[in-house]
């Protein structure tokens, strides 16, 4: 496949091998810290890795499904491009889960993988996969070097297009030889690639009309995704939000954008998000979505979400128009700068009415649900409770990552957020094992802020050898696994529709504590409500990694929830 033509400015050139243009590719796009993990095929840029370790860190994961979680954790606290690197056969097909996440969340990453040599393709040689093929459907774009002189014209590409648009990941597979092989070095970064177009031209058509049923509308609502946060859009919605005085929701990737305690700001939209949105997602006049996908665990059952809304669509990638929602006004373009263009053309509203409507129904969550979560009278110890004291501690401004399950969404619901790009997520792909190295991506992204994992007791133990990641490198990360002994989001399932027939839910788990120890890192069991508030502040209060296991009830549940295919309207508050 011929590399499209990209544009160029003059530079020198200098031989070098292969290996050695791949790291000063890496240092030229602004790369400092990667994650991977060695073997056979990578192992000449491993050897030239080694030379320049004190401008390019490698952080050796204990997995290369880590290296992925990691660089992505790093990508999403930074808002860099996150790098992952392995070998060829397993340890390029480890890589799959974590770029198939990156893929799905729009998270910006480059994967370089190693490969058999050129000569070889094809023969079935040892480790040789086709990761080509393989990882086509989960990236943004994937290319094969065989030839030492390709190298720099196709990194200077990969990062334009993980980082350019709406972001994914890429994958670059370099044969053997090609690492090997020489070449006449220079590096010109890529600006632009043929028939890519990474951001739609924003029309004014669009803004006016979008305007006009805003202006117009009596009960609008806003929901808002990651897509604010990719765009560093932050201000431009805050402004946005604040001049039209109108509600706004978050999915679970879009949370931190505006703060938690914002007025405006009425909660998570969602199958576990809060009682108020969801229920007058069906009551609104007009839905303003600004860069979210309209995800089925957003809108439920679609044939009855929002069908007596006007639906404008704030969006950067056209083929989210109209995919799931069909939207009466699309405004295609960077949401930074659709929302500043569109600010002048909006009235200055209150809309106190219809934000009562919102508080009304929050009164009533709180009362059913959320003071049993956060203010327990019950002896056992819920997961709610453990947030509400994690927030205490952090004061809001910790970056919260969460693993998936129960505790991921009760963790998100309850986490108090001050600053944008702290709440790190597997959204879209659900991957469980996603918290731990994630974490420590993003506290090497973001090491003067606290970073604290939350993690349930089966996720935990599908990525548990990286801690061997915060023993080699001393992350100080804070761990905490919300342990009830089952696989709680699928037992709940279980107990609400299949009977309770606890199928293969029920976990026999290790001494967590004890692990913990062999991997010399502070730790603390907490079994009691009594014992809570001081573990928590002993974790929060030191300074290197910690790792506190909370026992909390083991069939708790997690409300609200939307079953599956019913309408938003229909959410359960018991």
């Amino acid at each position: 496949m011929e590399t499209e033509t990209l544009k160029k400015t003059k530079t020198e050139t200098t031989t070098m091998s292969g290996s050695e243009a791949l790291v000063h590719c890496l240092l030229a796009e602004g790369a400092d810290l990667i994650y991977g993990y060695p073997g056979g095929a990578i192992m000449p840029f491993y050897d030239e890795l080694h030379k320049h370790q004190d401008k390019l860190r490698h952080v050796l994961t204990r997995h290369e499904q880590g290296a992925t979680h990691a660089a992505q954790g790093f990508a999403r606290a930074t808002g860099k491009v996150g790098v992952a690197v392995a070998t060829s056969g397993p340890g390029a097909t480890n890589l799959i889960t974590g770029i198939a996440d990156a893929q799905i969340d729009s998270t910006p990453m480059v994967c370089i993988t190693g490969q058999v040599g050129s000569h070889l393709l094809g023969s079935d040689a040892f480790q040789e996969t086709d990761i080509i093929g393989i990882s086509t459907p989960v990236t943004k774009w994937n290319y094969q070097i065989t030839r030492a002189e390709e190298i720099p014209e196709v990194l200077a590409k990969a990062f334009y297009i993980a980082r350019s648009g709406r972001p994914g990941p890429v994958l670059i597979d370099i044969t053997k030889d090609a690492q090997f092989g020489e070449l006449e070095y220079a590096y010109q970064k890529c600006t632009q690639v043929r028939s890519y177009t990474h951001t739609p031209q924003i029309e004014q058509e669009a803004l006016e009309a979008a305007a006009k049923a805003i202006n117009a509308a009596k009960k609008p609502m806003i929901v808002w995704g990651q897509g604010v946060l990719l765009g560093e859009a932050e201000t431009e919605f805050k402004d946005f939000v604040e001049k039209s005085g109108i509600p706004a929701a978050w999915t679970i990737l879009g949370v931190s954008a505006i703060p938690t305690e914002h007025p405006l700001n009425v909660g998570m939209v969602g199958m576990h998000g809060n009682y108020g949105p969801n229920v007058l997602t069906n009551e609104c006049d007009v839905l303003i979505a600004i860069g979210m996908r309209f995800d089925d665990r957003v809108t439920g059952n679609l044939e009855t979400y929002a069908k007596q809304a006007k639906v404008i669509h704030f969006e950067i990638d056209p083929a989210e128009i109209h995919k799931n929602v069909t939207a009466d006004i699309a405004v295609l373009g960077n949401s930074k700068e659709s929302l500043a263009q569109i600010l002048p053309l909006i009235e200055k509203k209150s809309h106190e009415a219809w934000h009562q409507k919102f508080k009304d129904l929050y009164q009533i969550e709180f009362d059913k649900v959320i003071k049993n979560d956060i203010n327990p009278t019950k002896e056992g110890l819920t997961m709610g409770e453990v947030i509400v004291r994690i927030n205490k501690q952090s004061n809001g401004d910790a970056i919260i990552v969460t693993d998936v399950g129960q505790h991921q969404m009760i963790g998100i619901r309850y986490a108090d957020f001050k600053q944008s790009k702290s709440n790190i997520t597997s959204g879209g792909l659900g991957t469980m094992g996603f918290a731990l190295p994630a974490a420590i991506g993003a506290k090497m992204g973001a090491p003067d802020r606290e970073v604290v994992a939350i993690i349930g007791d089966g996720g935990y133990q599908m990525t548990i050898q990286e801690l061997g990641v915060i023993l080699q490198t001393g992350a100080a990360v804070k761990i905490v696994v919300l342990n009830n002994e089952f696989l709680g989001m699928v037992r709940q399932w279980q107990q609400l529709f299949f009977d309770k027939r606890y199928a293969s839910t029920d976990m026999q788990n290790p001494d967590f504590c004890k692990i913990a120890d062999a991997y010399s890192i502070e730790n603390q069991r907490v079994t009691a409500r009594e014992d809570l508030d001081e573990a928590v502040q002993k974790m929060m209060a030191s300074p290197n990694s910690f790792f506190l296991e909370v026992m909390v009830e083991k069939e708790d549940n997690v409300f609200p929830m939307i079953p599956t295919g019913a309408s938003v309207s229909d959410i359960r508050l018991e």
